[in-house]
């Protein structure tokens, strides 16, 4: 099970840059009853992305919510065998500064450097997930 990221770029109002490199892709593992696949159970292991923020108006302003970042979960996975994506909900989180977000929420950062976790959770309402290889894909943002 991998989970992977995907770069958006910025699309912010305010001249400047916002380049995001994944360094890590994730790995998804699954709880004892396999209802779960997860980056943060015993096994798996987040995702990272390093984030830079760059704008001159920022800094001739001293504006500290330069840039959004956010991490949505997916709707589904990339790759799943057969019945692995019926009923299964997913949910993303990241953290920046030492504060965790959920995946849809926008965090506002000022210019810089920022090393970034993103943890996923696939959770099955009902049954168990099939054996087989999963991909799953959050796309981090910048905007």
């Amino acid at each position: 099970m991998s989970l992977w990221l995907t770069a958006a770029p910025a699309q912010a109002a305010i001249i400047g840059t916002c380049t995001i490199n994944v360094q890590t892709t994730g790995t998804l593992s699954p709880n004892p009853t396999i209802n779960v696949f997860g980056s943060s159970q015993a096994g798996g292991s987040a995702a990272s992305v390093t984030v830079t923020t760059s704008s001159l108006l920022c800094s001739i302003l001293n504006l500290l919510d330069c840039y959004g970042l956010s991490a949505p979960a997916p709707v589904n996975f990339l790759s799943a065998p057969s019945g692995g994506d019926a009923n299964v909900t997913f949910a993303s989180t990241y953290t920046v500064d030492s504060v965790t977000y959920g995946g849809s929420t926008i965090t506002r950062v000022s210019n810089g450097t920022r090393i970034i976790p993103v943890n996923l959770t696939a959770t099955k309402s009902t049954g168990i997930f099939p054996a087989g290889t999963y991909q799953a894909q959050v796309v981090f943002r910048c905007e």
